[in-house]
């Protein structure tokens, strides 16, 4: 005689319902993501994979993702150029990224060097760019070597979108001096 049993564990069926949420609902290769305000572009993004784990009202078999936890992740990174006029005035370039779209942030990780027109460089493992507020900041090590050839380490690093004006706390530096030969 053989008998068998069904049993509906509701733990397990969490766990399941929770592991299909972690799933993308779609991968794209070769991306261009372009950000505009009032018709011009302002942002280039390029990323030669994206994640997406947006939520979709419409497909009843994507899994459900709450609107304001749904990202685009950029796993092998991504190169970001802000534009203004109609040339680049900075360039953002990481080893992973991910995009927040109902909060208008970028969050850049591992390797990230920005660099401004105006020469300066930008260093540290973690970059965030809040769109909406129209800042970038990082509470991580940050060491910016500006066009004269200065170096500036710090942290809680904050700045306009284009990196000119920055902030940073806890700051120690290598700066190039030269003499005054008339002051002599």
């Amino acid at each position: 005689m053989l008998l068998s049993s069904c049993e509906n564990d509701l733990k397990k069926i969490q766990e399941i319902a929770a592991g299909d949420v972690s799933k993308p609902v779609q991968r794209t290769t070769n991306v261009e993501l372009i950000f505009s305000d009032s018709a011009r572009v302002k942002t280039r993004a390029l990323a030669p994979l994206v994640l997406d784990y947006s939520f979709n009202q419409e497909d009843s078999q994507t899994p459900k993702v709450k609107p304001e936890k749904s990202y685009k992740d950029m796993p092998k990174g991504v190169t970001i150029y802000r534009i203004d006029s109609l040339k680049e005035t900075a360039k953002i370039v990481s080893n992973t990224a991910k995009w927040r779209d109902a909060e208008g942030v970028f969050e850049l990780h591992k390797n990230v060097v920005a660099s401004n027109n105006e020469g300066t460089v930008y260093k540290s493992e973690e970059l965030i760019w809040d769109q909406n507020k129209h800042i970038m900041y990082s509470t991580m090590p940050v060491q910016i070597t500006t066009k004269d050839g200065n170096v500036i380490n710090g942290t809680d690093f904050e700045s306009d979108e284009n990196m000119t004006h920055y902030k940073l706390k806890q700051t120690t530096g290598i700066f190039n001096v030269t003499e005054n030969p008339a002051a002599q």
